[in-house]
């Protein structure tokens, strides 16, 4: 897997992150949407990067002028329902793009720190021959990711898969790096040090989609 950390340069990604993670800034859920939109921006932005474009012809007012434009067809993927503002950011960049929507959650069948990855819901068009960027704000064991990635893609051979997530830990940068494609690319706006018993990223920021959307029951 080829990992890409924006947060080594000082850019305005940073601010974005740190305003993210602000407990004083966090109770206006209106905010916290709009910075992850915005970092989702810069994800599309610093992704388009590495995208094919092909020559072509534009004709203004003046003249005709040689240009380019994305070569490939883009769809672009949230992880339910935390990944929605950043999934907002992204195709109001990649604006063509077509949509698709997967969930995940953790299951405490027993009702302490053990968990399993459900998977219950899937709307995507077909993703073959296809540039696919899947959006989940939250790197934390990897789990999650991995899953909705196996979920998406069964039966499906998209041309590049480009992983969008704000904060990553490291054991969740491992688990994707063992269990994934050596092809895929992960774009990580920050990284934090570790994991905690309950496997919740230190310092991180707390629940995402709470954070965003309401807590959930």
């Amino acid at each position: 897997m080829i990992v890409h950390n924006l947060y080594k340069d000082n850019s305005i990604l940073n601010h974005f992150v740190s305003q993210l993670r602000d407990v004083t800034l966090q109770r206006d859920s209106m905010r916290f949407r709009k910075n992850i939109h915005r970092i989702g921006e810069v994800l599309a932005y610093e992704i388009s990067k590495t995208l094919p474009f092909t020559p072509q012809t534009v004709a203004t007012p003046l003249g005709i002028k040689e240009t380019t434009k994305l070569a490939d067809g883009i769809v672009v993927c949230s992880v339910l329902r935390a990944g929605l503002a950043l999934h907002e950011g992204l195709i109001s960049f990649f604006d063509d793009a077509e949509n698709a929507f997967i969930s995940a959650f953790r299951n405490h069948p027993n009702n302490d720190d053990y968990f399993e990855i459900v998977m219950e819901y899937k709307a995507a068009p077909s993703l073959t021959g296809k540039t696919v960027i899947i959006a989940d704000p939250m790197l934390a064991t990897g789990m999650s990711l991995v899953a909705a990635c196996d979920k998406l893609l069964e039966n499906e051979t998209p041309k590049d898969v480009h992983l969008a997530v704000v904060i990553a830990a490291p054991e969740g940068i491992a688990y994707l790096e063992e269990h994934l494609p050596d092809n895929f690319h992960l774009w990580i706006a920050d990284t934090d040090s570790h994991l905690n018993e309950k496997k919740y990223i230190v310092p991180g920021l707390g629940d995402a989609g709470d954070l965003a959307y309401g807590v959930k029951l």
